[in-house]
């Protein structure tokens, strides 16, 4: 699939990848997307075998497509009728899994329903799975491998811990080139005392985004809320979203 240019009205497509587990990258990636979904039209797209999205969202009731509706979707999708039929958060249209139907996306629809969904969007934001991302296994490689090739921008979520420094350093050789943009988001708390640039430099990336500890956020998660950010970590997205765009 060729990878989608960024349209003048947003940031075209953004994959958003976390470091190691629990990195935050499915929060990061909502959030990022409702932002630029405030600046134009955007869509939230789970590309993991699950958990759903939808979960962290609160919208396990709410109506729209899921991948597994899409295992026929072949060639010329039609990007409106596609968009139309979303799920809505706010704003923001998402394309989840569905833990009642596990597994990835399917792969033969997978290319053709970014394509379109960048097609209907200026923003299309896809919550990566690291393990499609790194490769591991030929089913994960070959989805892993479809999503970057969409993508225009990359940004991997790096909570400040020794560990996640040692993963966004496996996925960094992956991500860069083929003239796609490279980023870290480093977020808060830094249990050792690691600064931001001291990440950049043990990764080799430079920090687009410093994301400040974001307390209560589980909790406004669990109560079916979805992921609402305090307004430090709002600001800071805000200017991600404008950096992208």
């Amino acid at each position: 699939m060729a990878r989608s240019g960024r349209p003048a009205s947003g940031a075209g497509v953004v994959g958003v990848v976390g470091a190691r587990g629990g990195a935050g990258a499915t929060v990061t990636a909502a959030a990022l997307a409702a932002e630029l979904a405030r600046r134009g039209t955007a869509v939230l797209v789970d590309t993991g075998p699950g958990p759903s999205v939808d979960t962290v969202l609160g919208l396990e009731a709410h109506p729209g497509l899921r991948w597994p509706d899409l295992d026929g979707a072949r060639g010329a999708v039609d990007p409106a009728l596609l968009a139309g039929n979303l799920m809505r958060w706010g704003r923001c249209g998402v394309l989840p899994t569905d833990d009642g139907r596990p597994g990835p996306p399917p792969p033969g629809a997978l290319g053709d329903v970014v394509r379109a969904l960048a097609a209907a969007h200026g923003s299309v934001v896809l919550d990566l799975d690291r393990a499609a991302v790194l490769g591991a296994g030929e089913g994960p490689a070959v989805r892993g491998a479809t999503l970057l090739a969409a993508c225009r921008t990359v940004l991997v979520v790096v909570p400040r811990d020794v560990p996640a420094v040692a993963g966004a350093r496996l996925l960094r050789d992956g991500l860069v080139g083929a003239g796609r943009r490279v980023g870290l988001v480093a977020r808060a708390p830094a249990p050792g005392g690691l600064g931001v640039e001291e990440v950049a430099a043990a990764v080799g990336l430079p920090v687009v985004a410093s994301l400040p500890w974001a307390r209560g956020l589980g909790a406004a998660v669990d109560s079916g809320v979805g992921p609402a950010l305090p307004s430090a970590a709002a600001r800071a997205v805000q200017r991600l979203a404008r950096r992208l765009t």
